[in-house]
C-alpha cells in the first residue's frame, strides 16, 4: 500500500506520546523508581500531550477533505478508526484533569487525580490499540490481519514512550539505572515481537491468481487487466517495494531503532549523571524514532490488497 506520510508521523507520534503519559503516570502513581517533583512529572506529561495532539492533527494530512474529519465519530459500532477517534478525544479529559492535579499538588497528587489519570492510561492504550486494529481487521491485507499489529503498535508506543522518559530524567540529573532497565527491557521485547512480524509474514501463503479462479493445476496469467495507465487502485494498494530496499531498510529498523538505542542508553545509564548521559539518552531517543519511522513506512510499503491481483499480480 502507497506509505502516506502524514500516517505515518501520526502512528509513530501519537504512540509515542501515549507510551510516554503511560508510563509517566504508572510509575509515579505506583511509586515504581525513583520519585520525579512537579516540575519533571509536568514536563514529561506536558510533552506527552504535545506528541499526542501533533499525531492526531496530522492524521487529518491524509483526508481528501479534512473538514470531513468529524465523520470518523459516526461509525463506533462497525468502524475501529471511529473508535479510535472516539477514545482519543475520551482520553483528553482525563489526561488534563490529571496534569491539573499535578499542577496543584505535585507529585502527591489525591485518589481523584490519581483515578483520573489511571482512567487516562487505560484510554491511552485502548486508542493505540484501536489504531492497529485498523489495519489488523482488514482482511483483505495479509500482511496486516495478525493481532502482532496492535501488539506491535502498543510495544512501539511504550519503547518511545520509555526513552523519551528517560531523556527527561536524564535532564534533571535522576539516577537512570531503573529507566535504562524499563526502556531496555521495551527495546528487547518490541525487537523480538517485530522480528517475529517479520517471520511471519514472510512464510504465510497469500491468494494468487490460480486460488482466485480456482484454476490449480497450471500458472494462471492475467492477459487483460482493463486498463492501459494507473488508477486511483493501483496508485494506492499497489504500491510495490525493491527487494533489495526492503531487506536493507528491514536492517536499518532493527540497527537504527532498536541495538543503537540500547548500546547508547547502557552507556548513559552506566555514567554519573550529568550532560553526556542526557545527550546520549536523547541520541537513544531521536534513534529509535527514526527506526520506527522506517518500520511504519515499511508497514504500509509491504501491505498488499487483493485488488492487486484484478491488475496484474499474481500474488498477494
Amino acid at each position: 500500500m502507497h506509505p502516506a506520510l502524514s500516517v505515518i508521523f501520526f502512528t509513530v507520534t501519537s504512540g509515542a506520546g501515549f507510551g510516554l503519559y503511560s508510563l509517566t503516570a504508572v510509575l509515579q502513581l505506583f511509586r515504581l523508581g525513583p520519585p520525579l517533583n512537579r516540575t519533571q512529572l509536568l514536563v514529561a506529561l506536558c510533552t506527552s500531550l504535545i506528541l499526542i495532539i501533533a499525531g492526531l492533527l496530522s492524521s487529518t494530512g491524509h483526508l481528501a477533505n479534512p473538514k470531513n474529519a468529524w465523520r470518523a465519530f459516526m461509525r463506533v459500532k462497525t468502524s475501529w478508526l471511529s473508535r479510535e477517534a472516539v477514545l482519543a478525544v475520551a482520553f483528553f479529559p482525563f489526561a488534563f484533569l490529571y496534569l491539573i492535579g499535578v499542577i496543584l499538588f505535585g507529585a502527591n497528587v489525591p485518589v481523584f487525580f490519581i483515578t483520573m489519570g489511571l482512567i487516562g492510561v487505560a484510554l491511552g492504550f485502548m486508542t493505540v490499540f484501536a489504531t492497529g486494529m485498523i489495519y489488523a481487521c482488514l482482511k483483505t491485507m495479509r500482511q496486516w490481519n495478525t493481532p502482532l499489529v496492535p501488539a506491535n503498535y502498543l510495544l512501539m508506543g511504550l519503547t518511545l514512550g520509555a526513552l523519551i522518559h528517560m531523556a527527561i530524567e536524564a535532564y534533571f540529573g535522576d539516577d537512570l539505572q531503573f529507566i535504562a532497565g524499563v526502556a531496555g527491557t521495551a527495546l528487547v521485547m518490541t525487537g523480538v515481537m517485530k522480528g517475529i512480524y517479520y517471520y511471519w509474514i514472510d512464510r504465510i501463503a497469500g491468494p494468487s491468481i490460480n486460488t482466485a479462479t480456482t484454476f490449480t493445476r497450471a500458472r494462471v496469467r492475467l492477459l487483460d487487466t482493463g486498463h492501459t495507465a494507473g488508477t486511483f487502485l493501483t496508485d494506492e494498494f499497489g504500491y510495490q517495494i525493491n527487494n533489495n530496499l526492503r531487506n536493507g531498510l528491514r536492517l536499518s529498523v532493527f540497527l537504527i531503532g532498536f541495538v543503537a538505542p540500547l548500546i547508547l542508553i547502557a552507556f548513559a545509564a552506566s555514567m554519573a549523571p550529568g550532560e553526556g548521559a542526557f545527550a546520549l539518552a536523547v541520541a537513544a531517543a531521536v534513534l529509535s524514532y527514526i527506526g520506527k519511522m522506517i518500520e511504519r513506512w515499511l508497514f504500509f510499503a509491504e501491505g498488499r490488497h487483493v485488488v492487486n491481483l484484478y491488475h496484474g499480480a499474481q500474488h498477494t
